[in-house]
């Protein structure tokens, strides 16, 4: 497929209402490269991991046993030189802040923060896969982020995974946070949760926060769609079989999916400005398509791009891949624009006075 030129164009929903689709750059040839080799690789691979657990070759609880443990392998990953980190954990799961300190002040002196839910389908993952990443984000947005490790499958629902998100989100505003600088964030999975979190939020009564950034968003636990898209065939990471696996193991009971459960299916009044990113030929579009016109529904200010040939969650490779770099520099401008200046000298004096009461 050829790569698609910078532009834009308009896509129908299904309440005939179009969606503006940002195509911010052609592909690199870093990128298509990337993407060749992880058809190649990581497709073939996490294909014939569903065939061997379909099969009963490979038990389904030794496969999540090695999931489950799979973030404890990858501590090997370092931050950029120079990342901050600090453990900041909750009673029922871990979360870390994580800052570049060149650009973003340290958490207690933040008048401002990102909530982040790492990716991982709900069954993988957590603060060592996902810090290099939360750590060029800090930088691209000029603020500390929080990355929140929610309870998942085969511990937790996914309706327990939202009320983790949402515990951190209540101590982030119990901390003295002004809700309109908090930036809620997530990729893949964690880009679903986001979405979850502002609904939780809001049927909480509790204030909506500044902005909204979701990378490649998991956000429909019904499996249909997704099989019958066209990037089915072109995703060069994940297949609609490969996402169909943790709902089937932990997030259908009795093979049933409540419709509830799924962002997509809900309203999205009274959200704060959102940013949607996806590659081109992602078998999430679809999910992205969808997120996207539930905010145009409810005349929500967002942004929708489409990566040309962009991996999934291509942002993990901004060391070599100029497109995930340029990526992270949208967010950056997006967050920027969105959050109001905060009140510099009145609003420290509070923040210090909350942190230390």
């Amino acid at each position: 497929m050829a790569a698609k030129p910078a532009g834009r164009y308009e896509m129908d929903t299904e309440s005939n209402r179009s969606v503006t689709v940002e195509l911010p750059r052609r592909a690199s040839w870093r990128l298509v490269v990337a993407d060749v080799l992880l058809r190649n690789t990581v497709r073939r691979a996490l294909d014939s991991l569903v065939w061997l657990c379909d099969h009963h070759i490979i038990p389904r609880r030794v496969a999540l046993w090695v999931l489950e443990h799979f973030d404890a392998m990858l501590f090997v990953l370092l931050p950029p030189r120079g990342t901050r980190t600090m453990r900041a954990d909750f009673p029922e799961f871990r979360a870390e802040w994580v800052w570049d300190p060149k650009t973003a002040p340290a958490p207690a002196t933040a008048a401002g923060a990102v909530l982040y839910m790492h990716g991982g389908g709900l069954v993988t993952c957590g603060l060592n896969s996902h810090r290099r990443i939360v750590a060029r984000l800090s930088a691209a947005v000029g603020l500390p982020v929080l990355n929140v490790e929610y309870r998942q499958i085969p511990r937790a629902h996914v309706v327990t995974s939202v009320g983790d998100c949402l515990a951190a989100y209540r101590g982030l505003l119990d901390s003295g946070i002004e809700p309109d600088r908090i930036v809620v964030a997530g990729d893949s999975a964690g880009g679903g949760l986001a979405f979850g979190l502002l609904l939780a939020a809001r049927d909480e009564g509790l204030p909506t926060p500044g902005a909204l950034v979701a990378i490649a968003p998991f956000a429909n636990y019904d499996s249909r769609r997704r099989f019958s898209h066209f990037n089915n065939r072109t995703d060069s990471v994940l297949s609609a079989r490969i996402l169909d696996l943790p709902i089937r193991w932990g997030v259908a009971v009795n093979g049933t999916v409540d419709p509830a459960w799924s962002p997509v299916n809900h309203r999205f009044d009274g959200f704060p400005p959102t940013l949607i990113q996806v590659g081109s030929r992602e078998v999430l579009a679809d999910d992205a398509h969808l997120l996207a016109a539930r905010c145009r529904e409810a005349d929500v200010d967002f942004r929708l791009q489409e990566w040309d040939r962009a991996p999934h969650v291509f942002h993990a490779g901004a060391d070599i891949l100029p497109d995930a770099r340029e990526a992270f520099a949208e967010i950056g401008r997006f967050v920027r624009a969105a959050l109001r200046p905060a009140d510099s000298d009145d609003r420290k004096v509070t923040r210090l006075k909350r942190a230390s009461a």
